[in-house]
């Protein structure tokens, strides 16, 4: 089973993955974990060219396709071997993170993203994706406050983060089925909770 952890930045994603891959394996389940942009020594130094604030000269179309080599790779050498053989992965951020940032945040045609995202994961799709849904505002905030990596993307202007988060929006419209949608903003337990729900629903 390939599960996708989804959001706007700020919305929490991050600080649930190593708690529900915990509470999967404690249900017998072999769980492997990774991250977008990165999870292979090639992917992890394209993260860094694509996270580094000096980098403000970056074009979203090359922006866009460093984010699909990086994929490609963590696809091939990590994601498609584990799930042949029978793991649960559990992902932060994969293909959607693409359209909602470079197809809707940087307006790019749609079409066209689509058609690299194919390209790059070889039509590879989650079979469960958690959306942790927080407004712009206090997503930022949370990232200014939070003593964490601060990287290029999150400093785009609240313009940019907002029409992300109504990428993921319209995103869960055009597929309900694989998607489910949780509050990011409410107390940490309460919403790994109701992803842990989640996820129980679709494994049965």
């Amino acid at each position: 089973m390939f599960i996708t952890l989804e959001g706007p930045d700020g919305s929490g994603k991050t600080s649930h993955v190593k708690p529900l891959a915990a509470w999967l394996e404690e249900l017998g389940h072999r769980v492997h974990t990774a991250r977008e942009p990165g999870g292979t020594a090639i992917s992890e130094q394209i993260r860094n060219i694509l996270h580094d604030l000096k980098n403000t000269e970056m074009h979203p179309h090359t922006e866009t396709l460093l984010y699909q080599a990086a994929r490609a790779q963590i696809v091939e050498q990590v994601l498609r071997p584990k799930l042949a053989e029978g793991w649960i992965v559990l992902c932060d951020r994969y293909a959607d993170s693409t359209l909602a940032y470079q197809g809707y945040g940087h307006q790019q045609p749609l079409d066209e993203v689509r058609a690299l995202v194919r390209y790059a994961t070889g039509g590879l799709l989650p079979d469960l994706t958690l959306l942790l849904d927080v407004d712009a505002e206090t997503g930022l905030r949370r990232r200014q406050n939070g003593g964490g990596e601060w990287n290029r993307l999150d400093a785009y202007n609240l313009e940019f983060h907002c029409r992300v988060r109504a990428g993921y929006q319209e995103l869960v419209k055009q597929d309900p089925h694989r998607w489910v949608v949780v509050d990011g903003a409410r107390e940490w337990g309460i919403v790994q909770q109701d992803m842990q729900m989640a996820i129980l629903d679709r494994l049965k």
